[in-house]
């Protein structure tokens, strides 16, 4: 069996990933070091536990298993918290990422799909975004994954390094089989934290009613973590393939605003989710909507759960299930 590195394998998307890897006939091997991962994740590899930034540490794990490829999803993500701390997220996001990049040019491993994401992009002039639209992140998270686009593209052009960044835009759901699911700490998604509001009884902050959409909240495209497993599977055939770099948006081209989810996860769950307006968070742009037509020409990617309440119903199943409401 091939064996893939699967750097932040312990994680939301990095762990659906693993599932959908192993299921295809690849060994996952998933290096984390469990700053926000979770070990009961890991499920259908072994898990090397080692910080990207610790050199010889990762020379071994290269040097142990030899992977064919890497699927990097090794990242701090929270928007608001980069912009608190731009610090740590250039060093845990960009320093990381250079010390993966030469640790897989010293084993000689020439293929990774990237993590990347839409906050690359800032507040772009036209919607849905196509992946030519120019990088003008507004918050730090999105400039260190701009920055890592950047270091592949150069290690590309000097050492032929070849990726794949997939700029996808809001993660949600859950695995359907229930197997894994979404367990940020702290949480920082939608979806999550409005179901969290109706069992809990806090209310669920929404950051703005100001902005320049039809009802005021802040839009975004979700697309399912299968659905964004199943495009880093096709990614990582296509570079093994031999095909060139490339960059694919990755999301289902339909926005829905705050307000708007929260009425889906009130219809789906039959619960009303507790909610207070709270002041704009510093580097959200109001909307965000992909044009993911690349990818579902060139990579064959085909969305199996685009709708937003299929969406919430994984996302309510696997709360239920790990809270162990009946």
């Amino acid at each position: 069996m091939s064996k893939v590195l699967v750097t932040g394998g312990a994680g939301y998307i990095g762990s659906h990933v693993a599932k959908l890897l192993a299921a295809e006939g690849f060994t996952p091997v998933t290096l984390d070091n469990l700053g926000r991962g979770h070990a009961h994740a890991v499920r259908w590899g072994p898990l090397e536990r080692a910080d990207l930034n610790d050199g010889p540490a990762l020379a071994a794990v290269f040097a142990r298993h030899r992977p064919q490829a890497v699927l990097h999803f090794a990242a701090l993500s929270n928007v608001g918290e980069s912009v608190a701390d731009p610090l740590l997220y250039y060093r845990n996001n960009v320093a990381g990422s250079l010390a993966l990049v030469a640790a897989m040019r010293e084993a000689g491993c020439r293929h990774i799909v990237f993590s990347s994401t839409a906050a690359t992009y800032g507040t772009p002039e036209t919607q849905p975004i196509t992946e030519d639209a120019p990088a003008l992140p507004l918050n730090p998270y999105g400039a260190s994954k701009a920055m890592v686009e950047r270091i592949l593209a150069d290690a590309d052009a000097a050492h032929g390094l070849g990726h794949v960044a997939l700029r996808y835009f809001n993660a949600a759901g859950a695995d359907p089989e229930g197997e894994i699911g979404e367990e940020h700490d702290p949480e920082t998604h939608l979806i999550p934290l409005a179901l969290r509001a109706q069992h809990e009884g806090g209310p669920l902050s929404v950051f703005g009613d100001d902005y320049p959409t039809p009802d005021g909240t802040c839009i975004r495209d979700y697309i399912h973590v299968s659905d964004l497993a199943q495009a880093h599977l096709l990614a990582l055939r296509w570079l093994m393939a031999g095909r060139p770099s490339r960059v694919f948006n990755l999301g289902n081209g339909a926005g829905f605003s705050v307000r708007e989810v929260i009425a889906a996860v009130e219809a789906v769950t039959g619960r009303p989710v507790p909610h207070r307006i709270a002041p704009r968070r510093a580097g959200d742009p109001p909307v965000l909507v992909a044009d993911a037509a690349r990818a579902r020409e060139e990579l064959g990617w085909v969305p199996a759960r685009p709708g937003l309440e299929t969406q919430i119903a994984d996302a309510h199943a696997w709360f239920r299930r790990t809270r162990q409401i009946g």
